[in-house]
C-alpha cells in the first residue's frame, strides 16, 4: 500500500461486499448471522465509545435501540465475513437536546441514547475522526456519507415521485418513472501549490480565528483534475500554475466529497484574492510551516489533524510526498 493511502478514512481494506448488494437472499442471510453488527448514526453523528483508544460501536441487530431507526439497514461491508449495517436514528429526540449546539464547525456536543450504556455517545465525525483506527474511520465515513445521500434524495430527480431504497441501501428506485438513482460523490481538488520553498495557504470567511488551509474547489463537468487545479487557484488567488501532479485522495463525508490532493508549481507569486471566494491568502515558507505545526506561529494555527490538508503539508515538510 502506498504511503498516500494512509490518509484518514482510507487504507483499511474494508470488504465492501458490493457483489451481494442486489441479492436479497444473501442480504437476508447476512442479517440472520449472529455475528452481524449495526453501526448507528444520529443526524450524521456516529455512535462511539470515546474511551482511549476510542472505537466505533457495533451492536447486535436485535438490540432494542434499533427500534428508533428511521433508515436502515444499509450494508457497509463485511469484517471477517460478517456484515456491518448502518442504521439512522435521527428520528429519536434526546430529552436534553440543545439545538444551538448542532451544526457548528466541529460540534462538541454529544448525545446519549437511553437504551445504551452511558459511555456510548453520538459524536461529530469531523471532531473524532483521528480518535478512530482506519477500519472504524472508514465505516464511519461510509455510513455518514450514504445516509446523507438518502436524506437528500428521497424524491426522484426526473419526475418528483417518492423513491424507495434498494440494493441494500446503495440505490433508490422510482416506482413512477422507473428511474434508478445511485449515491453521488462530488470530486474536489485540494492543492499543495508551491513556489520555491513556500506553499500557498488561504482561509475562507467564517473559519475559526487563525485557521488557514490549502486552497480547494469542486471539479466542474468536462474538466480534468489538472485543469480544475489551475482554474481554482487562479480564481481564488490570482496565482498561475504550471505543472500539476496527483498525490493522494481522501473520502470526505461532509457531506459527500472525494478530495483529490494535487501538487502544483506556481509560475507567478503575486496574490490577488477574490473576496467572493476566500478571505485571505499568503505564502508560507517551509520553516514557517514547521513553526505552525509546532504551535509556535503568531498568526496561523496548524491544519486540522485528519484532513488531507494536514496530511499533505506534514509530508511536504518531511519531504515524504509520493
Amino acid at each position: 500500500m502506498r504511503h498516500a493511502e494512509t490518509v484518514t478514512f482510507g487504507g483499511s481494506g474494508l470488504d465492501r461486499a458490493g457483489e451481494v448488494r442486489g441479492n436479497k437472499a444473501e442480504i437476508a442471510r447476512l442479517k440472520a448471522d449472529e455475528r452481524a453488527r449495526a453501526v448507528l448514526f444520529w443526524r450524521g453523528k456516529a455512535l462511539i465509545d470515546p474511551a482511549r483508544p476510542a472505537s466505533l460501536v457495533r451492536l447486535p441487530l436485535d438490540h432494542p435501540a434499533l427500534e428508533d431507526a428511521s433508515v436502515g439497514p444499509i450494508l457497509l461491508g463485511r469484517e471477517d465475513g460478517a456484515a456491518r449495517f448502518a442504521y439512522d436514528l435521527s428520528g429519536w429526540m434526546p430529552d436534553d437536546l440543545d439545538p444551538r449546539s448542532l451544526g457548528s464547525f466541529a460540534d462538541p456536543s454529544e448525545q446519549r441514547h437511553p437504551l445504551l450504556p452511558q459511555n456510548y455517545v453520538f459524536a461529530e465525525v469531523r471532531r473524532v475522526m483521528t480518535w478512530l483506527d482506519p477500519r472504524d474511520a472508514e465505516l464511519a465515513a461510509t455510513g455518514k456519507a450514504i445516509l446523507s445521500w438518502h436524506e437528500a434524495h428521497g424524491y426522484c430527480a426526473r419526475c418528483g415521485f417518492e423513491t424507495v431504497m434498494n440494493d441494500a441501501g446503495w440505490q433508490r428506485n422510482c416506482p413512477a418513472c422507473r428511474a434508478s438513482h445511485f449515491p453521488r460523490t462530488d470530486p474536489v481538488v485540494i492543492m499543495l501549490i508551491t513556489h520555491g520553498n513556500s506553499v500557498l495557504m488561504g482561509r475562507s470567511p467564517g473559519w475559526p480565528e487563525g485557521m488557514y488551509s490549502l486552497l480547494a474547489g469542486f471539479v466542474e463537468p468536462g474538466e480534468t483534475l489538472e485543469a480544475a487545479v489551475r482554474r481554482e487557484v487562479f480564481e481564488e488567488s490570482g496565482i498561475e500554475v504550471g505543472e500539476v501532479n496527483y498525490l493522494a485522495s481522501q473520502p470526505w463525508p461532509f457531506p459527500a466529497s472525494l478530495m483529490f490532493g494535487c501538487a502544483g508549481v506556481a509560475t507567478s507569486r503575486k496574490i490577488t484574492i477574490d473576496p467572493k471566494e476566500i478571505e485571505d491568502a499568503l505564502w508560507v515558507s517551509k520553516e514557517e510551516m514547521m513553526d505552525i505545526f509546532a504551535g509556535q506561529h503568531s498568526k496561523i494555527l496548524p491544519a486540522r489533524k485528519g484532513a488531507i490538508a494536514h496530511f499533505l503539508l506534514e509530508n511536504w515538510i518531511a519531504d515524504t510526498l509520493d
